[in-house]
């Protein structure tokens, strides 16, 4: 059980969540102590894997419009309760408008694309700045990201634009390999393995991930934004299709950064993942007690935002974010703006 910034996640297998009062009670077997939390130091709720959640605790959160977040034991999201929708439902009928307009979601997508190569980019280069090896290939990689980020604006339709994000993607993973210190425990980094991740550098990925997605999602409902209509990713039922958009721009900075630090710094290292049968790879629970709290004070660090011209906390990011999107399509800005680290 750790809270962290207003957030309590519990990740104890076994545990079970329930009303008492105005409190979270949570009973851990085989545990003695009496853990209470108050809900009004809460603003969400995040469970991890076979954590249970009493009907009770969760019709009360979603008359708070407190969200429960639900996330498998290696981090990947499952799902999401917000309560009653919020926000401004002209907001979210523009929004569908605009998805619906060929050209304004082809536009508003080279965004999104745009701001992922161009802060994977930079992370490469910051990378080659600073390593002993492998400093050629990562400036090789970097100058490619640069030259398909020349390519979008050109792209003549959402297949296209996919087609030239997929590529740098691929790029941008042969050259995260050079970043990792080669002395570590963890084995190779062959490739980025989504479902399921079969190695400890891509089960922390998607781990934090995972984190971020709901992170974003949680901004754009917040703004009033519709989460499952989106402009880079399909439409497909369950599919939180603006959150993935959002979240693009956030990856190298915020969650490979942090994976990078964690395994460069020994902080994480082999005895904090497990194998599963089949062959997934997922943290220890000491290893999501590590992880999330590097994740807390990762959030705590203020980040330059220039549209803005001042510092916000990374917590907060998507937020802003968020408002610029749906300022964008209110039509108050010509084009969406993406943060760059």
């Amino acid at each position: 059980m750790t809270e962290l910034l207003n957030t309590l996640y519990v990740q104890t297998q076994g545990a079970s969540l329930f009303l008492d009062g105005d409190s979270v009670r949570i009973v851990i077997p085989e545990h003695d102590g009496r853990n209470i939390v108050p809900l009004r130091r809460l603003q969400e709720i995040v469970v991890f894997g076979g954590v249970q959640v009493s009907n009770p605790l969760v019709t009360r959160c979603a008359a708070d419009g407190r969200p429960v977040t639900w996330m498998s034991g290696g981090g990947r999201f499952l799902n999401r309760l917000e309560g009653p929708t919020r926000g401004n439902v002209l907001l979210r009928h523009a929004q569908h408008l605009r998805y619906a307009d060929p050209d304004a979601t082809l536009k508003t997508a080279r965004s999104f694309v745009a701001g992922k190569l161009q802060n994977s980019r930079q992370l490469l280069l910051k990378g080659a700045r600073d390593a002993q090896r492998g400093r050629d290939e990562l400036r090789e990689e970097a100058a490619t990201l640069e030259k398909m980020l020349g390519k979008i604006p050109a792209a003549p339709d959402l297949d296209a634009l996919r087609g030239i994000e997929g590529d740098a993607a691929r790029h941008y993973f042969e050259g995260f390999r050079h970043l990792l210190r080669r002395d570590l425990d963890i084995g190779t980094f062959p490739a980025r393995i989504k479902r399921p991740p079969t190695d400890p550098v891509n089960a922390l990925l998607s781990f934090y991930y995972g984190m971020t997605r709901s992170m974003v999602q949680g901004a754009a409902e917040q703004v009033g934004l519709d989460p499952y209509v989106g402009f880079l990713h399909g439409l497909r039922p369950g599919k939180p299709a603006l959150a993935l958009d959002l979240m693009e721009e956030f990856r190298a900075p915020v969650a490979d950064r942090l994976a990078l630090t964690m395994f460069n710094r020994r902080q994480l290292c082999a005895e904090h993942f497990e194998t599963l049968p089949g062959g997934a790879v997922q943290l220890t629970e000491d290893g999501r007690t590590i992880a999330l709290t590097a994740w807390r004070e990762a959030m705590k660090r203020d980040r330059p935002h220039r549209l803005n011209g001042r510092r916000v906390p990374t917590a907060i990011l998507p937020s802003v974010q968020a408002r610029i999107l749906a300022r964008h399509i209110r039509g108050e800005l010509d084009g969406y703006v993406p943060w760059i680290a």
